[in-house]
């Protein structure tokens, strides 16, 4: 008989969920093959109504829907560092919300909480894998003439740096009709479903939440290794 874990996530924003998604339900099915037995992973999107509530009061929302909607085991919460540094984030934001869901009576929230934390923001996450990115953009050049050759929790704004790598592939593809309306908002989703997890692996960021969620496993008794 198969071991069924149902997870949920909930994100920053909406883009977030177009590319943590995909990378989020890989990283569960490569860890579910190392658990004892076989376990089927299932990944529920929580979403709920955020205005005026502080983060760790949408955490306690999102994590009362999981529980009493999806009777989910483990929630993934995310937000972007902003910063070199992810100590102000985890002191201001991940530990004060896992403290008021500790609070809670177990029966009404979901109290395995997993934190997804990119370091400056989840399109550094996106440039992991980059020759994924620069054949899906559609560019031919060297990590250094496109601005990628940093480690990408190095770069400030990994954002503008995408941006500024489709602008220069329109340039050079005048006479080409490939990429002519893309955006950074086409490449979330494509980019989470393409990226090789052992690429995100080189980021620190990656596996501060894979080695929380190991943890978390073994805490339901899924894991053993």
């Amino acid at each position: 008989m198969s071991n069924f874990l149902l997870t949920g996530l909930f994100t920053e924003g909406t883009t977030d969920i177009r590319f943590l998604e995909s990378v989020v339900k890989t990283t569960l099915e490569n860890l579910a093959i190392e658990c004892s037995g076989y376990i089927e992973t299932e990944l529920e999107i929580i979403k709920i109504e955020k205005t005026g509530l502080s983060f760790k009061q949408q955490v306690l929302k999102a994590a009362e829907k999981a529980k009493n909607d999806f009777e989910i085991l483990i929630l993934f919460i995310h937000t972007d560092s902003d910063n070199r540094d992810d100590s102000i984030i985890f002191s201001t934001k991940i530990i004060p919300s896992k403290e008021l869901i500790d609070e809670q009576e177990d029966e009404k929230v979901c109290k395995k909480i997993v934190a997804i934390v990119p370091i400056q923001m989840t399109e550094s996450w996106m440039l992991a894998d980059k020759e994924l990115l620069k054949n899906e953009i559609g560019i031919e050049g060297s990590d250094l003439e496109l601005g990628i050759h940093k480690n990408p929790e190095e770069i400030a704004n990994p954002k503008a740096v995408i941006e500024n790598i489709i602008r220069l592939s329109k340039e050079k593809q005048v006479k080409r009709k490939r990429n002519k309306g893309l955006t950074i908002s086409d490449l979330y989703q494509i980019i989470g479903q393409k990226t090789d997890v052992s690429q995100l692996e080189k980021l620190p960021s990656y596996m501060k939440f894979k080695n929380s969620l190991i943890d978390k496993l073994k805490e339901l008794n899924f894991y053993h290794k």
